[in-house]
This record gives structure tokens, C-alpha cells and sequence, in this order.
């Protein structure tokens, strides 16, 4: 498949072109962005939302400056572990970004794993700024996960239909924002011309590459770097925290685990996310999908 003939015939006609690649995680986003930037003189906009916190390279897979190639990239260390990040600051700033490469004649590219990001940016969510409700958060916080889920799909359906299930952080946003009294979150007209590309995997290959990749971060710090968050007085309770990898090293670390069973549970817990990402990204309107093997091979 020739990618750069759809990019060239979707820039011809696009007024405020953007594109997007979806995947799974270890599907190859950052390495595919970096080359379409540097072909079509984009800049990159991550779509990770754990990308957005410092300290934590490792464990969230930064693309490094050596990986950049020169090529700028966005939405990468905004805020420290502790501070509060939600899906408004996002769109915000991300939006910002977006308006600043196309200002300058540059395409913007979007390249992450989280989903509600990408599409809050495609679909142009209206989204209310309703400050945290730590009264309300420290209820629903008992609840199971099902019950939070049904009590968000009574408030709000169109939210629920938009949140997996089983993302509890998400979740209980979604039900503080339907209990405020602002307007809730709707879907607008959308404001980019979007090109969207998914990167797609034999499931036992991307599980293979996966398993590899962990692996790799343990024997690139990941535990050392877990080590440093606790020492700089992070709560391994924060949301941020909870990051694939991180929960996984304190097992470890606090010697609950030892070290091959930690790395087989990071493993098993990564390939169940990629699932989820996946899930969802399949359910995304016009996508066109690539196949990771072949990608790979270029």
C-alpha cells in the first residue's frame, strides 16, 4: 500500500489537514510518524496519556531525541506525576499545537495509544472545565468497576459509549462531569481534515514484540526509574503511577515479587491493554489499516 500517494492526494484538497496514526501498543506509531514527518514536513502531537508527565520515560516508551531524528514533538513532559491532568487540558493544548504547525505550513500528526484523546481531537468534543470533586471521587472510589460503569452508562450513554469499561479514571471523570451542572460534553462539527492510518499486527506477533519490548525497559531502568518517582516523593497511588510498568517494578521492589514474575506480569498486563487499545481503535471510522509486518520490513 502507498501511503505517501494517500497523503499527497489528501493535502492537495485539505484546508487544515491532519493526520493520525492509531495502534496498539509496540504496533510502530513513533517510527512511522517520524518518517511521514520528515517526508511531508510534519511535526509530531503525542496521544499518550502518560506521555504527558515527566520523570517517566521508560515506563511510558517516550521516543527519544536520538529517535526524533530533528523532528519536533508535543504534548510530551507537561506536568509533573502529582499534578492534575485531564481530558480538557488536552484537547486545549494539543489544539494550540495543532494551530501553531499549520500557521507555520507544516502537518500536524497525532501518534499515540489513547483512544479518547485521539478522538476528542477528530471529533471535536466540546468538553465543560469542571474542577475535581474530591468528595464525590472519594465515593464513587468504592465502588466496582461494573457499578461505576453502569452509573455512567444512566447519566450519560453518549460518554459511556465513548470510555472502556474497565478505565476507572475515565470513568468516574465522566460521571463528575454529568453530575456538575455545566454543559456536558458534546460532540461537534469536526474542525480538521483528518486522515487517519492504523497499524495493524498478527496478534501472536505483536504479543511477541510486546513481550520483547518489557523486557527491554526493565534492562533499560524501568526498575531504577520507578526507584527514582519514590524517592522524589511521588504516591504510587497517584493516577499517573498506575502507568503500565510502574505498579509492576513496586511489586518488585517491594519484594512481593521477584523479578521474572514481575516482568511476566507486566508482560501479561501489556498485552491485555494492547487488546483493549485495539478493541476500540477497530471501532474508529475511516481508518486505513496497514500492516504492521509489512511496515516493519520498509
Amino acid at each position: 500500500m502507498d501511503i505517501t500517494s494517500y497523503i499527497q492526494d489528501h493535502l492537495k484538497d485539505a484546508k487544515k489537514p491532519l493526520i493520525v496514526i492509531l495502534g496498539g501498543t509496540a504496533s510502530g506509531k513513533t517510527a512511522l510518524s517520524i518518517k511521514i514527518a520528515k517526508e511531508f514536513d510534519g511535526e509530531v502531537i503525542s496521544t499518550d496519556s502518560r506521555q504527558v508527565y515527566k520523570y517517566m520515560d521508560i515506563g511510558t516508551a517516550k521516543v527519544t531525541e536520538e529517535e526524533m531524528e530533528g523532528i519536533p514533538h508535543y504534548m510530551i513532559d507537561v506536568v509533573s506525576p502529582d499534578e492534575e491532568f485531564s481530558l480538557a487540558d488536552f484537547v486545549q493544548k494539543a489544539k494550540a499545537h495543532i494551530a501553531d504547525i499549520q500557521k507555520r505550513g507544516k502537518v500536524p500528526i497525532l501518534a499515540g495509544g489513547t483512544g479518547l484523546y485521539t478522538r476528542a481531537i477528530c471529533d471535536n468534543f466540546d468538553i465543560p472545565r469542571v474542577p475535581p470533586n474530591p468528595e464525590l471521587r472519594a465515593e464513587l472510589e468504592k465502588l466496582e468497576t461494573q457499578e461505576l460503569y453502569n452509573a455512567l452508562k444512566d447519566l450519560d450513554p453518549d460518554a459511556a459509549e465513548r470510555i472502556h469499561p474497565n478505565n476507572r479514571r475515565y470513568v468516574i471523570r465522566a460521571i463528575e462531569l454529568a453530575k456538575s451542572d455545566k454543559i456536558q460534553p458534546q460532540n461537534g462539527k469536526p474542525e480538521y481534515d483528518v486522515l487517519k492510518f492504523g497499524i495493524e499486527w498478527d496478534r501472536d506477533l505483536l504479543y511477541k514484540r510486546i513481550n520483547e519490548r518489557s523486557a527491554i525497559q526493565i534492562k533499560n531502568g524501568l526498575i531504577e526509574e520507578t526507584q527514582s518517582l519514590i524517592d522524589k516523593g511521588f504516591d504510587p497511588k497517584l493516577p499517573s503511577m498506575s502507568s503500565l510498568g510502574y505498579p509492576e517494578m513496586l511489586k518488585y521492589i517491594n519484594k512481593e515479587l521477584p523479578l521474572d514474575e514481575a516482568l511476566t506480569l507486566l508482560q501479561q498486563n501489556t498485552r491485555h491493554y494492547a487488546k483493549r487499545q485495539i478493541t476500540w481503535f477497530k471501532r474508529e471510522p475511516n481508518v486505513i489499516w496497514l500492516n504492521g509486518s509489512e511496515l516493519n520490513k520498509l
